[in-house]
């Protein structure tokens, strides 16, 4: 006879590889695992539910801040602690989606729409453009790269430059937050009012990005070459990162850790036709320092590491998973060796599949209905044998 779980004990169950009541859902737990503002104007407004604001809480990517109401609709059973912040009607101001739709931004984020109708977002001097969104399009672009001419002889600039990335810059709940006075204090205080009003499991992010940082400040493919040409300066850099990466791990460990149960780091790997690097490349430059901020999050919180990391990553999971990684999202099945079947079978003992629920890039926006539910189903029953999945899209 099936025990009925709370949320919580749902999705720890799943990641403990044991058979919970039912396969755990998410949906906007984190940025990786959201909907599109515009996606979710449209849903709203197909449940009857058009009363609901759309609040852009992830500006670049333009995703939206799922109403509890419709997360309570839909089963979901893990919460953003982010969305504990700006939850005040005055913390959001009125905006336009690209399709027309009435959306908020937070107060603080403010695009600058040029005569051409794109938008971009410039830097403290009003001149330095940091992002663009052209016309019709649904994010922002990364537009500025600080060392894109080339390392610096030193790094007393990093801080200030990385603030300059629309990643940092434009960060959503909690950290658009993170400079305020008290932010620590008000985190936690917040996580445990969260943590006693539901049952459902908590997640924070906390990026520590390690590759996507040397795409951020050299530029991708200034940085894909350095991987092979200039390892020296490439890990160097990464060591400075690593430094910033454990001082914020300590304040969220310190803040936090015992009172969530999940932290995303993010770090996409991958391309559809393989990783951006080879196997021995990773286990050289990035293996170690992955190892380094897992294994300080084991040592001080009860929170279990999770990547999200597209594209084909599967010949770097041996290593993701050694350097402490226990669950993999997004699950990007359309690309080179990440069928369902081989994924279970290689590494579903080893680790939790967070995503992969059905394929998005063809079936999802392509399909019928019927055809739908029908890979759904065969994903629910490849993926959730004897635990290791959480259904995300």
């Amino acid at each position: 006879m099936n025990i009925k779980m709370t949320s919580r004990e749902r999705v720890l169950a799943a990641i403990n590889h044991q058979t919970p009541d039912k396969v755990p859902i998410d949906l906007g737990a984190t940025p990786s695992s959201g909907i599109s503002a515009i996606a979710y104007s449209n849903l709203k407004n197909y449940l009857g539910m058009s009363h609901l604001p759309v609040q852009i809480y992830d500006v670049v990517q333009q995703l939206a801040q799922p109403d509890m109401s419709i997360l309570d609709k839909f089963g979901v059973d893990v919460l953003d602690i982010g969305r504990e912040f700006n939850n005040k009607p005055s913390d959001w101001k009125p905006t336009m989606l690209a399709n027309d739709a009435p959306a908020f931004y937070p107060v603080w984020f403010n695009p600058v729409k040029l005569d051409n109708n794109s938008y971009v977002t410039y830097d403290d001097d009003g001149k330095t453009v940091l992002s663009r969104m052209p016309v019709g399009a649904t994010f922002f672009d990364q537009s500025y790269f600080p060392y894109v001419d080339g390392y610096p002889d030193n790094y007393d600039n990093l801080d200030a430059e990385m603030n300059r990335i629309m990643w940092s810059r434009d960060a959503h709940s909690p950290w658009d937050h993170g400079g305020d006075e008290g932010f620590w204090e008000t985190l936690r205080e917040k996580t445990l009012n969260l943590r006693k009003t539901t049952d459902k499991a908590l997640m924070v992010i906390c990026g520590c990005n390690l590759f996507e940082w040397g795409t951020f400040l050299r530029r991708m493919d200034n940085f894909l070459m350095d991987l092979l040409c200039d390892p020296y300066n490439v890990e160097k850099m990464l060591d400075e990162l690593l430094k910033r990466h454990l001082a914020t791990l300590e304040k969220v460990c310190n803040a936090v850790g015992d009172i969530v149960d999940i932290i995303r780091f993010g770090d996409d790997l991958g391309m559809s036709t393989g990783p951006f690097m080879d196997a021995e490349t990773y286990r050289t430059l990035f293996k170690p320092r992955h190892k380094i901020l897992c294994d300080y999050v084991k040592s001080n919180s009860q929170m279990r590491t999770f990547i999200h990391s597209c594209g084909s990553i599967s010949l770097l999971m041996p290593d993701l998973i050694d350097a402490g990684i226990e669950i993999f999202n997004p699950v990007q099945t359309n690309s080179y060796k990440m069928e369902p079947d081989f994924l279970k079978k290689e590494f579903g003992k080893d680790c939790t599949f967070w995503g992969g629920g059905v394929e998005t890039v063809g079936v999802l926006n392509n399909s019928n209905p019927k055809q739908i539910r029908e890979q759904v189903l065969e994903r629910l029953e490849i993926f959730s044998k004897g635990g290791g999945f959480v259904f995300n899209t």
